[in-house]
């Protein structure tokens, strides 16, 4: 597995370094947001580990910044522990968010459960490319189309997008949807799962419009369309 880490803590990327090596990782490190992104446009990681607070750039502006040029997973990895900017981190694409200080162990077990959901959904879907509805989705590149139009989604926003496209018109809580697609490993709260749906909803659904693919069914949760 190939890392990059984006943190001005030489103390934290030094730790985090050791130990992933230890499990054969390779691991690459910047402390630079500029640099970070010619690392990422330039290379294939399987996931990034993210302070947004560096020296050279403002907050979760860094994040976003990745999301324009990759789908690549991004985990958060800040000091800062309010719960509006766990949210925030989520809504500029961040697929998950983990406090300073941390447990290693638990590091690895929130980075394994992403990538255990990401490569497990694709091979559920067999890993072909499916027409569904308005959408061409290639479950092996990860790739999805909205009217022959490629649409930029993060990791998750795929793997829910994947799961309520195959299965129309069934309704999954919330609860389902985390175990689903976060599995049990994560530590998260259902508000995850909200600030997914709506960014994947300003991606895939008209401005100023009712929605019409991911629909709510208010008191149990959220169905794509059935148009059967």
């Amino acid at each position: 597995m190939k890392v990059l880490i984006v943190d001005d803590d030489l103390l934290t990327i030094k730790n985090i370094k050791y130990s992933f090596e230890q499990d054969n990782y390779e691991v690459e490190s910047t402390d630079d947001s500029e640099d970070a992104l010619k690392k990422i446009a330039a290379n294939e990681y399987d996931i990034v580990i993210l302070d947004p607070i560096l020296s050279d750039t403002e907050g979760l502006e860094v994040c976003q910044k990745i999301r324009e040029i990759s789908n690549v997973p991004i985990m958060i990895l800040s000091a800062n522990n309010e719960d509006m900017n766990k949210i925030l981190g989520l809504e500029f694409g961040a697929d998950d968010y983990v406090t300073k200080p941390f447990n290693i162990l638990e590091l690895k077990a929130r980075i394994k459960a992403i990538l255990r959901r990401t490569r497990g959904t694709s091979q559920r879907a067999n890993e072909q490319t499916l027409i569904v509805d308005d959408f061409t989705i290639n479950a092996l590149g990860r790739k999805v189309s909205l009217h022959k139009q490629e649409i930029n989604l993060t990791a998750k926003e795929f793997d829910l997008l994947l799961l309520l496209i195959t299965n129309p018109g069934k309704v999954f809580s919330r609860e389902e949807l985390l175990e689903i697609i976060w599995g049990y490993e994560y530590f998260g709260d259902l508000r995850t799962v909200d600030v997914h749906v709506r960014r994947l909803r300003e991606k895939i659904e008209s401005k100023n419009k009712a929605y019409k693919y991911i629909l709510t069914k208010w008191g149990q949760g959220y169905y794509f369309r059935n148009r059967t």
